[in-house]
């Protein structure tokens, strides 16, 4: 039996503390006075070359004109003043956003680790695989996570509206859906039959109660094969995983639309909901692989050897060619189709976030491919880990460059609230996935395919 360990659980406890303390000045900093964006806006107009100070020259000119040029003069000037106003509240809102945002991100990432590694393990129980047993408990560890994880990103999803002032989803706002407000938008109302705050929480409520289900039964059936005298737990398994898995193909879809495709609800990709699932794959497996190794350091895992360590390594290589695939194929599309409401997606973000943009295709398909390539260093641990890590924070970056374009515009920044966001919730993580490694034993006993797996070698 694993013990979790008092250093690990303190650091997990500190972790959490510290994320709480830079989430908590990062929400206090956020709200700036239109007085001190306005400061800001001019302070950066003075640094990018003295843009917008025309305008009361322009006025003095005037003055010296007829009174019907001196009227238009005046309404330019009242124009001038009104689109200054918005655009400075247009920025006060994007700051204020920010830490809503960088808290949806993380909150997002660690749970789709474990939406990632149940799936990965519902693949593995339904395909018989005879390889992957000596790891099904650590698989379930990381999957008990989930739960509280989900619940959570759908929380600061729903307070982000009622108390954020939808500082993530602008479709939460009822205005845009109202044909009298200032605020309407006919593209939205148009999507109104799904975009609503209601369908959201009823479909999230039946994705996690369906994931969590799934979770319970197969660690259930997985404990009782422990002592049973047949196999009918493990066929009972065998069932619902696949069961699970036409379950989970539907509701990750339709999950990666509303918790992350519609942040920008004028756009839209038929190729998303894949590109998140590869996201959330591969790094569930890199996960799989960093916490077997530390494991099998402190001398739990014996019997996991370099050949699973080889094949965990495989699919994390093979799953980052692949989400580069439908990374490409839904950018080349749009790009080469060129229609103006697709392109402006890829558009704010090559303008805006070109650092993240193009440094996570370096971090999530270049760097990958030229560590994993050589079957040898597939069995090295440390090499592995150090590549997983890069992985995990191309993929963090990912996410990142799916949320932060529509919520904050050009005003982000990797600072107190993304670190300390990040903190909160890899404490949070630890705690609870360390204490669910706590309640079984590390090997599956009686699972049919435990022998082959223990002797199993490439």
């Amino acid at each position: 039996m694993y013990t979790f360990s008092k250093k690990l659980k303190t650091f997990s406890i500190i972790l959490m503390v510290l994320g709480l303390l830079g989430i908590g000045y990062g929400f206090m900093t956020s709200h700036k006075s239109f007085e001190e964006v306005e400061h800001l806006l001019e302070s950066e107009a003075h640094h990018g070359g003295g843009h917008g100070e025309t305008t009361h020259d322009s006025h003095a000119e005037a003055s010296h004109d007829t009174h019907a040029a001196s009227h238009d003069s005046h309404s330019d000037e009242a124009h001038a003043s009104d689109e200054h106003t918005k655009h400075v509240e247009h920025v006060q809102h994007q700051i204020a956003n920010r830490p809503w945002a960088a808290l949806y991100v993380a909150a997002f990432f660690f749970m789709m680790i474990a939406l990632g590694v149940l799936a990965f393990y519902a693949i593995q129980v339904a395909s018989q695989a005879g390889w992957s047993p000596v790891l099904f408990r650590v698989m379930e560890g990381i999957t008990s996570y989930l739960l509280p994880g989900a619940v959570i990103v759908v929380i600061i999803a729903l307070a982000s509206h009622f108390i954020g002032h939808d500082s993530l989803f602008i479709w939460m706002n009822p205005d845009v859906t109202n044909p009298e407000s200032e605020h309407y938008d006919k593209l939205i109302d148009g999507k109104s039959g799904w975009l609503s705050v209601g369908g959201f929480a009823i479909r999230a409520i039946i994705f996690i109660a369906g994931w969590s289900l799934y979770r319970h039964f197969s660690r259930k059936f997985s404990i009782a094969q422990d002592t049973a005298d047949d196999n009918k737990n493990f066929k009972k398994s065998f069932r619902i995983a696949a069961g699970f898995l036409v379950f989970f193909i539907y509701t990750e879809s339709m999950m990666s639309w509303d918790w992350i495709m519609s942040v920008d609800p004028h756009w839209f990709s038929t190729l998303f909901g894949w590109y998140v699932f590869a996201s959330m794959f591969v790094s569930g497996i890199t996960v799989i692989a960093l916490i077997s190794l530390y494991l099998k350091s402190r001398g739990y895992l014996d019997f996991v050897n370099e050949n699973h360590l080889h094949d965990v390594a495989k699919y994390m290589f093979a799953f980052s060619i692949f989400w580069t695939y439908l990374w490409f194929s839904q950018f080349m599309l749009i790009w080469y189709s060129n229609i103006p409401e697709e392109v402006t997606y890829f558009i704010a973000r090559f303008n805006d976030y070109k650092l993240p943009f193009l440094g996570m295709v370096a971090l999530n398909f270049v760097f990958p491919i030229l560590m994993l390539m050589n079957a040898d260093y597939k069995r090295i641990p440390w090499f592995v880990v150090m590549t997983g890590l890069v992985i995990l924070f191309g993929h963090y970056i990912d996410i990142f460059n799916m949320i932060m374009p529509a919520t904050v515009g050009d005003r982000w920044f990797i600072g107190i609230p993304e670190i300390s966001s990040i903190l909160l919730f890899a404490g949070l993580f630890i705690l609870v996935v360390f204490t669910a490694l706590t309640k079984a034993p590390l090997l599956v006993k009686r699972y049919p395919f435990r022998k082959e797996s223990e002797d199993f070698h490439y």
